[in-house]
């Protein structure tokens, strides 16, 4: 038995799912029945949770937890049936009828009057809103990069290339300080939270569980390596003018020099890789494997609609003076280097 030593603490469950899941990893109490899964709530809590729970074994980890459970078949099983869930409803209500060249023509498409959260916090927002985007956001950014890379092995020629050139620079570029998760990390310091990774889980919202989650769906899926194909050419694609009005939003309110620099280091990234993706990385793989066009238009649908629920998750809570988050933020204080 190999016991993480390291690594974020679990989650406090948030249903019967995550409950007896947690309970399994903790203390070897039975697992959820296969098929307990089928009457959750998708996008909810308690499932969204327990299968970033199941993904988290494939990353970092949680401390005090067995390494064996990463691939437990019994844990694996129940991970299926949480997929399938998640999965079902992404294809019932994310699925639009259009090709690859008309969804990223809309992506490309910058609105007049933008009415998003980049938009929102860029005009109006405040510190405490930009710190629990931060919060929110730390559960992707403090592993940047790193579901994407699943997807490596299954590609080749022109799409591997493309990829791994933009992998590389997420990384740093081989320089370990501007590797982005690290740069995230140094974004948190400068607004007073703590970069531990997974420090921010329990109080992550339900769309923002799933918006990571998706990733690594297809990420640990070779069969949906289309479909993260689109997911990632999609975020690439829409980065660059957001980062924009995010770094205006950090410089606004007075956010500190690290904050800002995340977000203008992926203007400019991000405005180059946007062309990498789409011509080499979705070229190359639809040149290769052009039966896949309908995946990586899945993947830009899927994407744009969790990223749209998140958002219209975090404006409602704002705009009626509330916390995004399942428990709000402590007061800044400096943290520790």
């Amino acid at each position: 038995m190999v016991t993480q030593e390291r690594g974020p603490a679990l989650p406090e469950p948030r249903g019967e799912l995550s409950a007896r899941l947690i309970g399994h990893l903790r203390d070897g109490r039975g697992l959820p029945e296969g098929e307990a899964a089928a009457g959750a709530e998708p996008y909810g809590d308690d499932l969204q949770l327990a299968l970033y729970v199941c993904y988290e074994l494939h990353y970092r980890g949680f401390a005090g937890v067995d390494d064996a459970y990463e691939w437990d078949p019994a844990l694996l099983g129940v991970r299926r049936g949480l997929e399938d869930r998640f999965l079902a409803a992404l294809r019932r209500d994310a699925t639009r009828e259009h090709d690859v060249a008309e969804a990223f023509d809309e992506l490309l498409v910058e609105p007049v009057h933008g009415t998003g959260v980049s938009h929102f916090l860029q005009r109006e927002g405040m510190l405490w809103q930009l710190r629990e985007y931060a919060a929110q956001r730390s559960l992707y950014h403090l592993k940047e990069a790193d579901p994407h890379a699943w997807v490596l092995p299954r590609l080749w020629g022109r799409a591997k290339a493309g990829m791994a050139a933009v992998e590389f620079d997420e990384y740093g570029g081989g320089r370990p300080e501007r590797v982005h998760a690290r740069l995230f990390a140094d974004l948190m310091r400068d607004l007073g939270l703590d970069p531990a990774y997974g420090r921010y889980l329990d109080a992550g919202c339900a769309p923002m569980l799933a918006v990571v989650n998706l990733m690594s769906l297809f990420g640990l899926r070779r069969a949906l390596r289309g479909a993260l194909v689109g997911h990632f050419a999609t975020v690439e694609v829409t980065s660059s003018p957001g980062s924009r009005r995010l770094a205006s939003a950090m410089r606004r309110a007075g956010a500190g020099p690290a904050a800002e620099f995340f977000y203008t280091e992926h203007v400019e990234a991000d405005a180059v890789h946007e062309q990498v993706v789409r011509h080499e990385v979705v070229g190359g793989l639809l040149e290769v494997e052009p039966e896949l066009a309908s995946d990586v238009v899945f993947g830009v649908d899927a994407t744009a609609f969790l990223e749209d629920r998140l958002g219209e998750h975090l404006l409602a809570c704002w705009r009626a003076g509330d916390t995004s988050l399942r428990s709000p933020l402590p007061e800044p204080h400096p943290i520790r280097q």
